[in-house]
């Protein structure tokens, strides 16, 4: 069986990254979110270095790894987040529980044995929507709970314009599939464009601003949660490792990053009660939130 999959490009560079905290504002002030864009940048230089650059295979895997170290940054745990930092990239809360109490040999032994079980550690998460199973880039979620969190990601780095319809349908329509199942889970779409449509195609880029704008629902339920975008670029012709830059004061606030990871993680932690997700909460609210996690175990809860 092959010990790699479609994301352990990335998992060297992950494991050197510490989980800093993504907040900058102090408590009882507006939040605001910082996100670690030059982990971005060097998570897409992998695939481009490689001269693989395609909207979809490693360059949109490294997107997804990404968001969901993103989300990890918030105080979400390794587990819980999927694709995991590790294989296997989606692995049930409880099943992780169950190895934590194994003996460590025998934990070991049966945590090595997961990533060859795709029924029980697969790569990617796939879901039940309303309509039709989707595949969801990344998310959050648990027998017990269901899904909490649930993201598209999708990149874009030429035919801006002639794909931009196609786009938009494809992500109304998965938006209405999962919301229509799950309509308290935080439901998200991030898009990332190659910022080369500033110049190529600038009626493009305003034409996808608005789109990631009309993506959202307005308030009767339709559309998803939050939306972002993303600018990225890099120069074709350069000889060796490739440069990603991230322009991220090229895009308005209203639709930039931040304001797309603030969405998500607030509307996660208001759909669920105190005793869940505290840490994800002390961080958010720039104090000590003197609740026991709902699934701590007390005998081992320091």
């Amino acid at each position: 069986m092959a010990r790699e999959d479609a994301f352990s490009d990335f998992d060297a560079l992950l494991a050197g990254y510490q989980l800093t905290d993504p907040w900058e504002h102090d408590h009882g002030e507006a939040p605001l979110y910082a996100p670690d864009y030059r982990l971005l940048s060097s998570l897409l230089g992998i695939p481009l270095d490689a001269r693989q650059v395609s909207e979809s295979g490693r360059f949109a895997r490294a997107i997804d790894a990404w968001t969901a170290h993103e989300l990890r940054r918030a105080g979400f745990s390794s587990d819980e987040v999927w694709p995991r930092p590790t294989r296997p990239r989606v692995l049930a809360r409880d099943v992780a529980m169950l190895l934590e109490k194994l003996p460590r040999k025998l934990s070991e032994d049966v945590a090595s044995r997961l990533p060859d079980l795709a029924a029980v550690g697969p790569v990617d998460a796939k879901v039940l929507g309303r309509a039709y199973e989707k595949q969801v880039d990344v998310c959050i979620a648990r027998w017990d709970r269901g899904p909490e969190l649930l993201i598209s990601t999708k990149a874009q780095v030429s035919s801006f314009g002639k794909n931009l319809p196609n786009r938009f349908e494809e992500a109304y329509g998965d938006a209405g599939n999962l919301r229509g199942r799950y309509p308290l889970a935080a439901v998200g779409f991030l898009f990332v464009q190659r910022s080369s449509v500033l110049i190529q195609e600038p009626d493009a880029f305003e034409r996808t601003i608005d789109m990631i704008r009309k993506l959202r629902d307005p308030g009767d339920g339709n559309g998803y949660t939050a939306t972002g975008l993303i600018l990225v670029g890099w120069d074709d012709v350069a000889e060796g490792s490739v440069a990603v830059e991230v322009r991220e004061h090229e895009v308005p606030a209203d639709v930039a990053a931040p304001q797309f990871f603030t969405a998500m993680i607030r509307q996660v932690l208001t759909a669920s009660p105190i005793s869940f997700h505290v840490a994800v909460r002390s961080l958010l609210e720039r104090r000590h939130i003197p609740v026991r996690e709902a699934d701590t175990d007390p005998a081992t809860d320091a």
